[in-house]
């Protein structure tokens, strides 16, 4: 009788876990946590973190300067496909998240991770490479901002805040 309960016991643990480590990988399957917002690295099991200087993906703009309520066009260009990724406009003088994203490519969403739609993320699994987005600056004066991205090659390769150039803040003194 004891061996049973303990042979019950051990199974019901096992799936307990079980469950639960599926569940966790599941989550991740329709992009990132807010649990990545601030240092914006990916929260999975085992992950490889590659150098930000050797990966294939860059963000682009076509604007230098940009001016508060402006919309501003975002690029990721990558020679490689990847599975997941997280967006984010910030400020060249604190590292605070800023502004909202308006227009997402298909397999995008929006996370809200300090104000509504001020970051995007991967909606599905589907292999991306190139991507386009519109970020919308705040309507009052920030500053200077960079773009960042972090890159999930796979469940365990990943590139983390891979930065544009800055985009200056127009109308400045």
């Amino acid at each position: 009788m004891e061996d049973g309960g303990r042979a019950h016991t051990a199974i019901v643990g096992w799936a307990c876990v079980t469950l639960c480590l599926v569940s966790y990988a599941a989550a991740f399957s329709q992009g990132a946590s807010l649990s990545a917002c601030t240092d914006m690295m990916p929260r999975h099991l085992r992950v490889q973190l590659h150098s930000s200087n050797n990966n294939y993906v860059t963000v682009h703009t076509n604007m230098s300067f940009y001016f508060p309520g402006d919309k501003v066009p975002v690029t990721v260009r990558s020679t490689r496909d990847y599975m997941g990724f997280m967006l984010q406009a910030r400020k060249v003088s604190n590292n605070e998240i800023a502004g909202t994203f308006i227009f997402l490519p298909p397999g995008s969403k929006l996370l809200t991770c300090f104000e509504d739609g001020d970051t995007v993320t991967y909606s599905d699994k589907s292999l991306k490479r190139n991507l386009s987005f519109v970020w919308k600056a705040p309507d009052q004066p920030i500053g200077d901002i960079k773009f960042f991205i972090s890159i999930v090659q796979s469940y365990f390769v990943y590139w983390a805040k891979i930065e544009s150039a800055v985009v200056a803040q127009g109308g400045q003194n």
